[in-house]
Formats: C-alpha cells, structure tokens, sequence
C-alpha cells in the first residue's frame, strides 16, 4: 500500500481542499462537497494545487493507513468533480423496478414489492424499455456510499449460477453451472 500512498494528488480545476484542526478533510468542488476524518498520525500537505499525505514512521501501520487514507482522498476528488455511476441490471421474467423520487420499488420475484428508499446524496433512475432488462441506474459524488447502496440493492436477489437469474452489475460475469442431466 506505500507505494499508493506516496502518489501524489492532483487538484483539478474548481475544486479546493481545506484541512482543519483534527484532520478533517474536506474538498469542495463542481458537484458538491465530501468530508474525511483521517488518522492523526498521517499529515496531509497541499501545495499548488497538489496533494500529498505523509506518514511518520514506515510501520506497516502507518503504511496502510497511508495508503488508505490516499486511495480515499483520490476517490473524494474524483467523485466532486466528475461524480460516479452504477448501473444495475434485473435479469429474471417479471422483473421491474421504477422511481419516484428516492423510492425504489422492486418486484423480483417474491410476493411482495420490495421498496428501498436510497439517500439523498444518491440520485436513482430505474429505465425500462421494451425488449430488455430493466436498468437501475445510481449516481453521487460519494464512491463508498454508491457502492453500499448498489451491493445493498444486488443482494435483495443475488444472480444465481443456473439460469442467471437475478440483480447484476451491468457488464458483470456470471460464472454458470450446469445443471442435472436426465438419465436414459
């Protein structure tokens, strides 16, 4: 992980990193602002527009957290200027899903709808077009918090290896089994 740590960040344009008393990160940009408790023993230096954290000693504690900590740094950047995407495909007959607002309704299968209200950070489009499997597309700036909410939405119906059916990323591989042959 020290060799991620010792990357070096670069800003781009529109976005600012302020670090106060505590080691609370926070970086303003385009798309909104993120905020990061980070350990106190890793220091966070930025100059002209390029970041860099430092760690005290080469501990492998303090190499992982360097590491960590510049990974997480990036991945805020990242997210408040250009922001992230999740797509989620409903593979399965009878598989919908549709919005309102932050509300997602889901019928999967089971004999109720289910509905999973998404925060407010995350924008949520659920997208049906005749012929095709029904898309959920999530969106924010905040890369942790789309993540858990896309795994969180996987897991109301796992792809299952036999007929693959399923909630799957969009672009994901499911590794399929083949099932029992008939005798004679």
């Amino acid at each position: 992980m020290s060799r991620i740590g010792k990357s070096v960040i670069t800003l781009p344009k529109g976005v600012s990193i302020d670090v106060s008393k505590g080691n609370l990160v926070k970086i303003k940009g385009p798309m909104g602002e993120l905020m990061e408790q980070i350990d106190p023993d890793i220091k966070v230096n930025e100059e002209e527009g390029k970041v860099t954290l430092v760690r005290p000693t080469e501990q492998k504690r303090h190499k992982s957290m360097h590491g960590l900590y510049n990974a997480l740094v990036r991945n805020m950047v990242e997210g408040v200027s250009k922001g992230y995407t999740k797509e989620l495909e409903l593979v399965g007959v009878g598989y919908r899903a549709a919005n309102a607002g932050n509300l997602l309704e889901l019928a999967l299968g089971y004999s109720h709808p289910i509905m999973f209200y998404v925060p407010d950070e995350i924008k949520v489009e659920a997208v049906m077009e005749k012929g095709k499997n029904p898309i959920i597309k999530l969106g924010g700036t905040d890369l942790q918090l789309l993540g858990q909410i896309a795994a969180k939405i996987r897991a109301f119906r796992k792809p299952e290896p036999y007929k693959g059916k399923g909630v799957r990323f969009v672009g994901e591989e499911i590794r399929r089994k083949a099932g029992k042959t008939a005798s004679k």
